[in-house]
Formats: C-alpha cells, structure tokens, sequence
C-alpha cells in the first residue's frame, strides 16, 4: 500500500518530468451539498491532445473552473505548471492565467472592437509593448487563416471566422495550456472541422490542449486520449478512445 510519503514522491516525480495538470483525488461540492466532482484522479502530460467528454452535469465544466482557479477544491489538490492552486494567493491569480489560452462556446469577443484590437487586448492585459503587439497580432492572425480580417468587426464575421479570431486571442500570449470548452458547440460541421484541425495544429506545435465537447464524431475521428466523466467521476480514461456514452 502506497504511504503518504510515496505519494508526495510520485506526485513531485511526475509533475517534474512530464506532468502540466494533476488532479489528486479532488472533490469539490457546492452549497447544494452534492458533489460536482467526487475524488477524481487525472494526470495530462506536456504536449497531450486531451478530449474530455460527458452529459450535462457530469462535471466537465468544473474541472476547467479548478484548473483556471475560479474554483478552488474541497478536498484534494489541483496542480498546473507545477504550482498547487490551493496555495495560489488572490494577487498571484492573473500572472498563472498568463500561461492559459481559454476558448468558450460563445465566443466571448468584444464587439465594438475589430479583429485586431481583439486579439490586441489580451497582449495588453499582460503589458506586451506596442512594437511586440505590433509584431505579434498579425503573426497569429495568419495562423488561424485571418491575415486579411484584421480590420473587420467581429460582427460582420461568420461563426467559424469568429471562433478564430477568439482562438487567436487565447493563443497570442503563447500559453503552456488551451482549454477548448465546446469550441464547436455553435458552427456547422465544416466550420467544426476547421477548428479542430487548428488545435491539432497547435497541440502539434508543443501546446498542451484539453477540449470538452459533445461531438461524437469529431471524438470518434480524432483518436485522442478520451476522459469520459459521470456525474462528479472519470468513468473512462483511454489512449485513441471514442466517446463513452452513459448509459
């Protein structure tokens, strides 16, 4: 039987060698008084291309609230890029999120701004200088196939075009980590695919990418690592799995 000690050895082991996220054991309840997670595990290597799959309510989007510390756990410990959350102060909260691209289902633009200055304001909010910004912004606007729309609103864009532009925005200040939550949930099939195939580019590139999502088929195609969740657990955790239903 494993001690507390060799615990603390293996979790310290791992996470130098190869560990970026670390759930040990989280449990976190809300005021309702049930759990939304109930003493998960999970382990993500640097670099791993990560599907996390599940109905509503089986604990998907509060496990990317932990791992972007608007959560904190009841029990457990959560550690990212080394650093155990629960230790973070309030102060220190905005330098981690540096390192974490954040792509919504919704978009979450600024539309009275256009797609340069929306990408701009996440190399602002870290005090990038004009010239890198300069530099920078274009760069990843001919990354995700928007070098000519830089000067659009983001309301004259389709919903793939907009999906792009956010995903340029979370992946200027060039993040260890991109959380993809249902990053595909609004756009048609062919919009969906483009964007996938974007963050396999990106993940292909060195960037650790965890995306929740409901697309069986974009799942089922892929062959990434697939955590299957059910209410508040990991019922499932395979290598090139497809999506587990809860049947």
């Amino acid at each position: 039987m494993v001690n507390r000690e060799q615990k603390r050895k293996q979790r310290e082991d791992f996470i130098e060698e190869k560990g970026i996220i670390y759930l040990d054991d989280v449990t976190k309840v809300y005021s309702t008084g049930s759990p939304a997670l109930n003493g998960i595990t999970l382990r993500i290597n640097r670099g791993e291309f990560v599907f996390v799959v599940g109905d509503s309510g089986s604990g998907k989007s509060t496990l990317i609230r932990l791992l972007l510390r608007e959560l904190t756990a009841s029990s457990g410990n959560v550690y990212v890029m080394g650093s155990d959350l629960a230790k973070l102060k309030h102060s220190q909260v905005p330098k981690f999120r540096r390192n974490i691209g954040v792509v919504f289902q919704d978009f979450r633009l600024l539309n009275d701004r256009n797609v340069y200055e929306n990408v701009a304001f996440a190399q602002r909010i870290v005090e990038m200088p004009p010239k890198d910004i300069r530099r920078n912004v274009p760069t990843i606007l001919a990354t995700v196939g928007l070098a000519g729309k830089y000067k659009a609103k983001t309301k004259q864009l389709s919903g793939g075009e907009q999906q792009r532009v956010a995903l340029a925005r979370a992946l200027v200040n060039r993040p260890s980590i991109l959380l993809a939550d249902e990053p595909t949930g609004n756009l048609d099939p062919k919009n969906s695919w483009e964007i996938m195939l974007l963050l396999e580019e990106i993940n292909a590139n060195g960037t650790t990418v965890v995306v929740v999502t409901h697309n069986r088929e974009i799942v089922n195609a892929m062959h990434k690592r697939v955590v299957a969740m059910k209410k508040g657990v990991i019922i499932s955790d395979q290598e090139g799995g497809e999506y587990i239903d809860e049947d």
